[in-house]
């Protein structure tokens, strides 16, 4: 048995003074700069992505099932019972049975039905929660394999916004966090373009790093002047 643990942290107190390493690379250019590095693996085992339970769409379907089921045998044993079928049945055997397969009709009721097949098909076999990002599991502590921990990743931008506004010369700053990336744009308003992309580039390695996900996304830094005016 094993337990889902979702640590999000709060402020830079979270995340650890190991430095980190990072390859910031210049482009030459002053209205924006862009590098990308992926975070060195650190000790762990590399964990699985979260599943979800995916309780709407399993209740909807088990609601339309047991309702359609459940009307369809009533009207069964109605009919068992000596009574004339629902016209609802009579209606639906007769075009099923009197209507071409070419039908306009009988090809959007099949184009639906595949539709739903494939979007339950697909949420069946796709883990889901993709705000989750796991981290990685410890190796050598008693019940750490018993743990599946993982990072919000609206808790990571967070996290990673409040540590590029620390560098020196960046005004404001954006972050966004995927499953495989992670985009900052900021705005300086003095210092050199390049020297507050390279800063920038090797705190926000370091930060990465140091939250200790199971896959370390990419990193890309984008850094410009602000608007005047």
């Amino acid at each position: 048995m094993s337990a889902n643990t979702w640590r999000q942290p709060t402020g830079d107190s979270d995340l650890s003074s190991d430095p980190g390493q990072a390859t910031p690379s210049a482009d030459g250019t002053h209205e924006a700069g862009a590098g990308s590095t992926a975070a060195v693996d650190g000790p762990g085992r590399s964990a699985h992505r979260f599943w979800s339970a995916r309780r709407l769409p399993a209740a909807l379907v088990a609601l339309l099932a047991v309702g359609g089921i459940g009307l369809l045998l009533y009207d069964v044993v109605s009919v068992r019972a000596g009574r004339s079928a629902m016209s609802w049945r009579r209606r639906l055997a007769e075009e099923l049975a009197t209507r071409p397969l070419d039908d306009t009709w009988m090809i959007v009721g099949a184009a639906v039905a595949m539709t739903l097949g494939l979007w339950l098909l697909l949420l069946a076999v796709t883990p889901g929660l993709r705000r989750l990002l796991p981290m990685r599991q410890p190796t050598g502590i008693p019940g750490a394999e018993e743990v599946h921990a993982g990072l919000d990743r609206r808790a990571v931008a967070l996290v990673l916004r409040d540590r590029a506004r620390q560098v020196a010369g960046v005004r404001s700053a954006r972050v966004a966090v995927g499953r495989r990336k992670v985009k900052a744009r900021a705005w300086a308003h003095f210092r050199d373009l390049e020297e507050v992309r390279s800063d920038l580039h090797a705190t926000l390695s370091e930060a990465v790093t140091s939250l200790g996900l199971a896959r370390h996304p990419t990193l890309t830094v984008h850094v410009r002047r602000p608007k005047k005016g």
